[in-house]
């Protein structure tokens, strides 16, 4: 009787290990991006709470402090005036999609290559658009521009007014790792529909949301993710917040490249 109790403990042990262990094909996000849209730049989540759930990823910092890029489950921070910081683990985000990426076999990029044409050979290479595909590309680009946001004070903007002065960046002959996600049309008000790429250079030393570029040589590489898990801010600002609206618009005009100001 003591042995089958001994054996029927471990068997609980290892159902409840495995279900807190993430899966390697999971998306793993925090709040929504039509939240972030509606200006609730606070979150609950820590970098070190975020990071149990994957060592890939992108999203934004605490009061919408920059652009996040978590590449090898290192965190790098890219601030509106340029600057690639390393965060601390305690801050907290109010917006971030992550997952343990898993590749499959690596692919060579036509040299000329930009995001469109980039975005096409995705496509028929991962030809189901309703499974998210984690997306990084290592190479050597001939020009990188990018963009990123600044901090905000209460009472919080929407993000469409922020976009209109954010600053941009455009680097020449840049080397460095260009990451992200598609994710499938039915999640529009939650993820971004499509594409949403960052960069960070290999020096660390630039970055940003990516608007535009030309690849000179790179490989790239997909992990498909077929599960997906979303964690829900448990603070003020989310629960006040209206959902309600489409603010599909309102998206597409935050990720052109014309809403944004002067390049720097």
């Amino acid at each position: 009787m003591i042995k089958r109790l001994w054996w029927i403990g471990l068997a609980a042990c290892l159902l409840l290990a495995g279900c807190a262990t993430p899966s390697r094909n999971t998306l793993f996000q925090t709040s929504t991006i039509d939240a972030l849209l509606a200006g609730v730049y606070d979150g609950d989540l820590t970098l070190r709470d975020l990071r149990r759930h994957g060592d890939f990823g992108i999203g934004t910092f605490q009061h919408l402090d920059g652009e996040m890029i978590l590449l090898n489950g290192a965190f790098y921070q890219v601030k509106a005036d340029g600057r690639v910081d390393s965060p601390d683990l305690d801050g907290q985000t109010p917006f971030a999609a992550v997952c343990f990426f898993n590749p499959g076999p690596a692919f060579s990029i036509p040299a000329g290559s930009g995001l469109a044409a980039l975005e096409g050979q995705i496509d028929l290479l991962a030809p189901n658009p309703n499974l998210f595909q984690a997306i990084r590309i290592d190479g050597h680009f001939n020009f990188m521009r990018t963009r990123s946001v600044p901090a905000q004070e209460r009472p919080y903007p929407p993000l469409s007014e922020v976009a209109a002065s954010q600053p941009v960046f455009e680097r020449q002959h840049v080397s460095g790792t260009l990451l992200g996600f598609r994710c499938p049309p039915y999640v529009a008000g939650i993820n971004v529909p499509g594409y949403h790429l960052h960069f960070i250079s290999t020096d660390r030393s630039f970055g940003g949301h990516v608007l535009a570029f030309e690849l000179l040589t790179g490989l790239g590489q997909l992990s498909e993710l077929s599960q997906f898990t979303m964690q829900l801010p448990l603070t003020d600002d989310f629960a006040g917040v209206d959902l309600t609206p489409d603010r599909g618009a309102e998206l597409k005009g935050v990720e052109q490249e014309a809403s944004y100001g002067a390049r720097e």
